[in-house]
């Protein structure tokens, strides 16, 4: 029996912890890897956050307490699994008071780094600028989710690196529906923060909204977002966003091309994909290698997305050919089935 202290930055409503570490739970547990999962930060966090509030600092304040509380148990543990850092903001120093000599897996799922060795505070660069470069060392095993991280944990000195892609589970995505006569959807999923890219290509949108029946659906989008042309802003939510994306005709992943951009997974992309919706994206980082011709379209100008839109509305066939190929590479590379083993691994030898 491997005994593993699970440590994600989130509960189940931050997408990076429950994409990277829940999802996982219950399927290593049934292959005898017994848990205890310790989220940093909870949902009042997440709300407060995703709404714009400001952060309740008690709440975090206690949060890292109860982490820190963890030290006298964390011996007891054959493995930790840590998403990300122990102690956001903190200096490295008390990363290793937290975990010791215990063998760690930490797994990164964005450019977290450059949040600190590019932040506009001299101060803080010159403290935190190299803490993640720390915890890569320190850790047994780096898990990075494209080769962006994969190739940073290594100029690091990181000792073990296994590339592991962001994945979905597919029981939970329904192949969309053939396209009935009723219009063209276009859609998008994220965060309020990450709706802010809808803004570099809202041009192309706006113009390809002015040629025929168009409907744009933005899942996890402000409803104030002004981006010159109208669109629903959908309330995400987990029971009900692979239904939302399955209704979609195409899906967008607008990026700019910029160092943390380029630490992302791909995660929207994969999917749009599962639901079998052909998708258009910037040509930054990992969209490189997850879209193709076959299964969708890079973007860079506002004309290369007008083009892209459509083609896709134009050409029904074209467009279902290329979601059933989006659906067969997820299948192949990007699902639990096929990830979850590799992680079973290296949580039992890392």
């Amino acid at each position: 029996m491997t005994r593993v202290l699970a440590l994600p930055r989130y509960t189940h409503k931050g997408a990076s912890s429950r994409l990277r570490t829940l999802q996982y739970i219950d399927e290593l547990s049934n292959h005898g890897i017994e848990f205890r999962l310790e989220s940093l930060l909870d949902d009042v966090y997440l709300s407060d956050l995703y709404a714009g509030r400001d952060t309740q600092w008690c709440r975090v304040i206690k949060a890292y307490a109860r982490r820190a509380s963890l030290r006298r148990i964390v011996r007891s543990f054959d493995v930790v699994w840590l998403e990300k850092e122990a102690f956001p903001w903190l200096p490295a120093m008390t990363e290793r008071m937290l975990l010791g000599y215990t063998p760690t897996v930490v797994d990164y799922d964005d450019a977290i780094f450059h949040r600190y060795d590019q932040h506009p505070s001299r101060w803080v660069r010159s403290v935190l600028g190299k803490k993640i470069d720390a915890v890569m060392r320190g850790a047994s095993t780096v898990i990075a989710g494209n080769d962006y991280l994969a190739d940073h944990a290594r100029r690091a000195g990181a000792r073990r690196v296994e590339i592991i892609p962001t994945a979905v589970d597919l029981r939970r995505y329904a192949v969309r529906a053939p396209r009935r006569d009723t219009g063209f959807t276009v859609g998008w999923i994220g965060t309020p923060q990450t709706a802010v890219y809808l803004r570099d290509i809202a041009s192309a949108l706006r113009r390809f909204g002015e040629t025929g029946s168009v409907r744009y659906v933005f899942i996890g989008c402000p409803v104030g977002l002004d981006l010159g042309f109208p669109y629903e802003a959908r309330v995400w939510s987990e029971a009900t966003e692979a239904a939302d994306l399955a209704s979609l005709d195409c899906g967008l992943m607008p990026l700019r091309d910029g160092p943390f951009e380029r630490g992302k997974c791909g995660y929207k992309l994969i999917q749009y994909m599962a639901c079998g919706v052909p998708v258009i994206a910037s040509p930054v980082g990992v969209n490189r290698q997850i879209v193709s011709p076959e299964n969708g379209f890079l973007a860079t100008s506002p004309d290369e997305w007008l083009e892209a839109l459509r083609n896709l509305r134009s050409d029904a066939s074209a467009a279902r050919r290329m979601g059933s190929v989006g659906r067969e590479v997820v299948e192949a590379r990007y699902s639990t089935r096929v990830v979850a083993p590799r992680l079973e691994a290296i949580l039992r030898a890392p």
